[in-house]
């Protein structure tokens, strides 16, 4: 990319919220320092700094620092580390990379930091289910400052990828299912992560990944092929990462799949087209593990001197884990000499961002012995968790649970401290967490293993506390399944308490939307907690006993029965849209109901919300906005929270649309009778199409509606668009852009 083509997609976002660093970055081009440190290097000391290997392993943090690997540093061979963190170790690993090597420069140290360090937050998708950008910021913040104590520069959080098949384990990382709140989940926690928008003083480096389409993996299967069309690739998958990217994202990884054959490692269109060029990014891209090697397996290329090339012309700088780069890019460089400026200005790239943390002005900036052993934000922990749960259920006003009532806790997972965790616990451990049986000691406790033994503390109880789910080992990377329901015992130990007849809250700790709706009928309460983190059990006993109103809702629809996956709430249209009817042929399942179990964006709450008609600015829609004003009042009886959501439609469009798509939402406490009037400003930026390789806004309506849930619409109204900018004059994908809130 040349500075003229930087130049021209600079202005393009000209007016956008946050100009990305990368572009400030690009444009001022690489400084005397970076330069000088290029003209001085050896190719082996260049492909060095495109190098990162492991040190350690995850549950082995360091345990590869060998002598061979010292020397490596020492030869300038090494740029990079990651599995290794503690600020003694990394201090004397930086010290012989800043005094021994030829050149003197700093070693980066990497780890996934991915929801806390030592202070186990709740996991990302119990996060998004909080709705709440600030407590999202606050958790990255948190990981951040434990990590930097720790002297780590860089974390591969945050995860974007949208996840519409909930049988891909990965689902745990994300924000689930909706591009516009996944992308203002990124921008909040890159915010944590980067507070000044380089990580220097403050923070640490953190990665947008998995670029791109990694969540629409066939089949749920983690690492499998993405076939998925260009529009959808944009309008779906793009947003988040170009949000994280204008919020000043220090780093992109690139993804394991392919699409359309193409793996991502090596796509040239894509990294080299889309992100470096048409949005002009200048930070780093990493492969994922071992992802420049493995693009023989995908059957691309024949060696690994192939391999690197590729990966390389695509617009990869740094090698994870593979050593492909450092062993054979050489001999590829020397049939293929183009390749030499390329190299340079991935050395640029990286050497940039070292000097953006401040590692050559102070190496051992990062790391502090005594911060390290600082004490676990438990009151923040908690907070979060309570955050991140969502009511799904509570039919007769079960919860929360009366004054004396006996209580049986039943479920191996309500005692599982190290499920609470959830998966990338960095350096959280199960004795730092409180469980649920722990957080209330009063509840007889039966595991549920012996059925018959759990069924005698139902008997004995008024109401049945029943933990299920799946423990933390089933979610996560490579922990793809092909049946989402309740693993184990757990669908036998649901119908035996139910055959009891006593009142049962379903307490649900999984890393997924699971597939419950046969084992939880008849249940009247039901409780999304997910994984939670260090103060799960105090967190969880708060919702239930009501010392606090739950406020979170889901962040990605929960199915009826795995067969319905993947599903979103935002589908096409179609010309037979599903009937409840048998007799009217439509595009429905025979065998289950229409719809998900509990809808996207759902959530209740122990008080009840009222919402007026909606007040429009104007009546129409162009490039200055309209205002979508509502009232929304609580008028029950205990303070609350209701996360307010803004969907829009265009009832008329080639290509068509989806039946719903959110735009707008912020999450709002209310005391009882108290009002608070809500507005959205929503531009015409914000309901174009990917048309024929550009953003296109259409002409005709919008309807808007304002609610509760996707399925729990309150109020709606209709603009007519009068501005339609030519196509392509914006890179921006509609759902990347912010909608202005204000609360009165």
């Amino acid at each position: 990319m040349n500075r003229r083509d930087v130049i021209a997609a600079a202005a393009m976002l000209a007016g956008s919220a946050m100009a990305p660093m990368a572009f400030a970055q690009a444009l001022a081009g690489p400084s005397k320092r970076v330069k000088a440190l290029i003209g001085e290097m050896t190719l082996a000391e260049k492909l060095g700094q495109m190098t990162q290997i492991p040190g350690g392993r995850q549950r082995a943090l360091n345990s590869r620092l060998d002598a061979a690997m010292l020397d490596r540093v020492r030869r300038g061979e090494m740029g990079s580390f990651l599995h290794v963190a503690g600020a003694e170790p990394l201090h004397a690993l930086q010290r012989v990379a800043v005094t021994e090597s030829r050149l003197k420069i700093p070693l980066l140290f990497a780890m996934d930091v991915i929801h806390g360090y030592r202070t186990t937050l709740p996991v990302p998708i119990a996060l998004a289910s909080s709705w709440d950008l600030k407590a999202a910021e606050r958790a990255a913040r948190i990981a951040a400052e434990e990590a930097r104590a720790a002297g780590l520069h860089w974390t591969f959080a945050p995860m974007v990828d949208i996840a519409r098949d909930a049988r891909w384990g990965r689902v745990v990382e994300g924000a689930g299912e909706d591009p516009y709140l996944g992308s203002r989940m990124a921008v909040a926690r890159v915010k944590g992560f980067e507070p000044d928008g380089t990580a220097r003083r403050v923070g640490i480096l953190s990665c947008a990944k998995h670029f791109v389409g990694y969540g629409a993996a066939a089949g749920g299967r983690d690492y499998d092929s993405a076939d998925i069309s260009d529009r959808t690739l944009h309008e779906v998958y793009m947003p988040p990462f170009y949000a994280a990217m204008q919020a000043g994202t220090g780093s992109f990884m690139a993804s394991f799949n392919d699409i359309g054959g193409v793996p991502m490692t090596a796509h040239r269109d894509l990294i080299g087209g889309m992100l470096r060029g048409r949005w002009g990014y200048q930070g780093i891209m990493v492969s994922d593990w071992n992802a420049i090697r493995e693009l023989i397996k995908h059957g691309i290329a024949d060696t690994p001197a192939m391999a690197a090339s590729l990966a390389l012309r695509a617009g990869v700088d740094m090698d994870m884990a593979s050593d492909t780069y450092a062993g054979y890019l050489a001999a590829a460089a020397a049939d293929q000499p183009e390749l030499l400026p390329m190299i340079d200005q991935a050395v640029e790239r990286i050497l940039a961002a070292k000097e953006r943390l401040g590692l050559f002005d102070d190496p051992y900036a990062f790391g502090d012995a005594a911060q390290e052993k600082s004490p676990l934000d438990r009151r923040t922990a908690r907070d979060l968790a309570q955050r991140s749960i969502v009511l799904l259920r509570n039919e007769g006003g079960v919860l929360p649970l009366k004054a004396g009532a006996k209580l049986a806790l039943i479920g191996a997972l309500a005692d599982d401290a190290s499920t609470t965790l959830g998966s990338w616990r960095a350096r959280g451990l199960p004795e730092n967490a409180v469980t649920l049986r722990t957080a209330l000691p009063s509840a007889e406790f039966a595991d549920g293993k012996d059925i018959a033994k759990a069924v005698a503390a139902a008997k004995r109880a008024d109401i049945v506390l029943l933990a299920i789910g799946e423990d933390y080992d089933l979610s996560g990377e490579a922990r793809s399944r092909s049946d989402i329901g309740l693993p184990g015992n757990q669908p036998a130990l649901v119908e035996a308490i139910k055959a009891t007849g006593k009142p049962i809250v379903a307490v649900l700790m999984n890393g997924r939307p699971m597939a419950l709706e046969a084992a939880l009928k008849g249940i009247p309460a039901v409780l999304e907690t997910w994984f939670l983190g260090i103060e799960s059990g105090p967190a969880i006993a708060d919702i239930l006993t009501g010392k606090v109103s739950p406020g979170g809702k889901l962040p990605m629809g929960m199915p009826r029965v795995t067969g319905q996956m993947p599903m979103t709430y935002a589908h096409q249209a179609t010309g037979r849209p599903a009937n409840p009817d048998f007799a009217i042929d439509s595009a429905r399942y025979r065998d289950v109901d229409i719809g998900p179990l509990f809808p996207f964006g759902h959530g209740l709450s122990y008080s009840r919300f009222e919402y007026g008609a909606i007040e429009l600015s104007a009546q129409t829609l162009g490039a200055a906005g309209t205002r979508i004003t509502i009232p929304v009042t609580n008028s029950g009886a205990v303070e609350a929270d209701e996360v307010v959501q803004l969907y829009i439609r265009i009832p008329r469009a080639i290509p068509a649309r989806a039946v719903k798509e959110l735009r707008g939402f912020v999450r709002l406490t209310l005391a009882p009778g108290q009002t608070k009037r809500v507005t959205f400003t929503l531009t015409n930026a914000q309901v174009a199409a990917w048309v024929e390789g550009a953003w296109t806004v259409p002409g005709g309506r919008v309807e808007l509606m304002v609610g509760s849930s996707s399925d729990d619409i309150r109020a709606r109204a209709a603009l007519n668009i009068i501005e339609r900018p030519r196509p392509g004059s914006t890179v921006a994908p509609a759902a990347s852009i912010e909608t202005k809130v204000e609360i009165a």
